[in-house]
């Protein structure tokens, strides 16, 4: 039994950090960015604007997409290079609007449409 105590722990803290916003360390993100831009007038403040409001949009909206939404989308946004708040907002606005579809997506003889 005492063995399973840490397992329980780590998954209540786990419940808890998806309840909020995740902190993203964006500005790596948009160094990149902008590095890889074609825009002439993309810059680096646009780009931390950018970030900054998604932030506040995802602040406003997190409640309202479910645990699962949140984790996966936050998982991903993490994965494969430097996180960012525009990649999560719009991971988490897909994943509420692919929720939404009649079916999900399939045929009424089950197979997915593509």
């Amino acid at each position: 039994m005492p063995a399973l105590l840490p397992i329980l722990v780590t998954g209540a803290h786990l419940v808890l950090v998806a309840d909020k916003v995740p902190v993203l360390n964006y500005e790596t993100s948009c160094r990149a960015a902008v590095e890889a831009a074609v825009a002439p007038n993309r810059n680096e403040s646009a780009c931390v604007n950018d970030e900054k409001q998604a932030r506040a949009k995802l602040e406003q909206d997190w409640s309202k997409y479910t645990p699962s939404q949140r984790e996966h989308c936050t998982s991903l946004s993490r994965t494969g290079g430097p996180p960012s708040y525009v990649e999560l907002l719009t991971c988490v606005e897909l994943s509420e609007a692919a929720a939404a579809l009649p079916d999900h997506g399939t045929t009424p003889n089950g197979r997915i449409e593509r």
